[in-house]
C-alpha cells in the first residue's frame, strides 16, 4: 500500500468517526425545541451532550488538517469550489458552540428560547449540507483541467444532493433521539423513544431511495473505486432492524445499528470514489485523485509518523471521557449548559 491510499483511508476513517459521533449530537440538537417543555429540561437534554460536542468536532478539525497536509490540492478545490456551503456550515457550528456556552448566562426566557433555536439550526444546516457536500463528492462537480471548480453554489443544490442532505438529516435525528433513550430518565425518555420510533421511517425510506438513486445518478457503477461488497446492504439493514430494536427497549444495540449504518454508508461513499477524491463533471479524466492532488512522499512519511503517536492519544483520552459521563441525566442534573 502507498502512502497516499494510507492517507486517503485514514481520511475516510476521520469522517467516518466524526459523522458517527458528531451525528448523535447534531440529532439531540435539532430535537432540543421539540424534546422539552420547560427550561429544566431543556438544559437536561444539552447536559447529555454538553461533555462530548467539543470533542466530537476534533474529528473534523483533524480531517480537514489531513486533508490539507495529505492532499493540498484537494483541499484546494474543495475550499474554494464549494466556499459558500462551507461557510454557512462553518457559522451553524461557531453559532452553535456559542449557544452551549451563553444560554445559561442570564435567565430570561427570551435569551435561552434564542440561543436554544441557535442550537437548532446550528445543528440542522450541518447535518444537512455534510450530506450535500457528500454527494457531490461522488456525483460530480464542474471541474476543469487546471483543478479549478467553474460552478456556482446552486450547482450544488442538485435533486440528487438535497435527498442525500434530508437522508443525513434524518439519520443523525434517528441517531440523537436513540442517544437520548440511553442518557436521560422518566418523561424525556419516554419521547426521545416516541420520537425515535416516529424518525425512523422517513430516515429508512431516504436511505433506501438515496442507495437506488446513486446507481442511476453517479458513475459508480462505471468507474467503481473499490467494490464496497456487502457493505451497503449491511448499512441498510442495520437501519432496518432498529425498529425491532426499539420495540423490544434495546436502546443501546438500536444506537450501535445507527452507528453501524453511518458508518458503513460513509465507507461506501469513499470505497466509490476511490482513488479520485473529488469527480469532474466536466470530463471524467479532469477528477481529482489521492496522486494528482497530494503532497510529496516526505511529507507524507513525516504526517505518519506523528499520526501513529498521537492518534492513539487522542482515542485514549476520549474513550476516557465517554466513561466518565457514562451516566444518565436528570433534570434535576446541577450541570448549567
Amino acid at each position: 500500500m502507498d502512502l497516499q491510499s494510507l492517507w486517503f483511508i485514514l481520511i475516510t476513517i476521520l469522517f467516518t468517526g466524526f459523522f458517527v459521533l458528531e451525528g448523535f449530537d447534531f440529532g439531540v440538537g435539532i430535537l432540543l425545541p421539540f424534546m422539552s417543555r420547560e427550561d429544566r429540561e431543556r438544559r437536561a437534554v444539552i447536559n447529555t451532550i454538553g461533555p462530548f460536542w467539543d470533542g466530537n468536532e476534533v474529528w473534523l478539525i483533524t480531517a480537514g488538517g489531513a486533508m490539507f497536509a495529505a492532499f493540498p490540492e484537494w483541499y484546494a478545490t474543495l475550499f474554494s469550489g464549494f466556499y459558500l456551503a462551507l461557510l454557512l456550515l462553518l457559522v451553524a457550528l461557531i453559532f452553535r458552540g456559542v449557544a452551549f456556552e451563553f444560554r445559561s448566562k442570564h435567565d430570561h426566557p427570551a435569551w435561552r428560547n434564542f440561543w436554544d433555536w441557535s442550537i437548532f439550526g446550528g445543528s440542522a444546516v450541518p447535518a444537512l449540507l455534510w450530506g450535500v457536500a457528500l454527494s457531490n463528492f461522488i456525483r460530480g462537480v464542474p471541474i476543469d483541467a487546471s483543478m479549478n471548480y467553474t460552478g456556482g453554489f446552486f450547482n450544488l443544490l442538485n435533486p440528487y444532493a438535497l435527498v442525500c442532505g434530508l437522508t443525513s438529516l434524518t439519520i443523525f435525528t434517528l441517531h440523537g433521539a436513540i442517544f437520548l433513550t440511553l442518557k436521560t430518565t422518566g418523561t424525556l425518555q419516554e419521547r426521545a423513544m416516541g420520537f425515535a420510533k416516529n424518525i425512523w421511517v422517513p430516515a429508512t425510506l431516504l436511505s433506501i431511495i438515496f442507495m437506488i438513486y446513486t446507481l442511476t445518478e453517479t458513475d459508480i457503477t462505471r468507474h467503481l473505486g473499490v467494490n464496497p461488497g456487502v457493505i451497503p446492504v449491511f448499512s441498510v439493514l442495520a437501519l432496518v432492524s432498529v425498529t425491532f430494536l426499539l420495540k423490544k427497549n434495546a436502546s443501546g444495540w438500536a444506537f450501535a445499528m445507527t452507528g453501524v449504518a453511518i458508518a458503513f454508508s460513509t465507507i461506501t461513499i469513499f470505497m466509490g470514489l476511490f482513488p479520485r477524491v473529488l469527480v469532474s463533471s466536466l470530463n471524467p479524466k479532469w477528477s481529482l485523485t489521492i496522486y494528482n492532488t497530494s503532497s510529496s512522499p516526505y511529507t507524507l512519511g513525516i504526517m505518519t509518523t506523528v499520526a501513529l503517536i498521537f492518534v492513539p492519544i487522542v482515542l485514549i483520552y476520549q474513550g476516557w471521557s465517554y466513561w466518565i459521563f457514562r451516566q444518565r441525566v436528570t433534570t434535576s442534573s446541577d450541570l448549567e449548559y
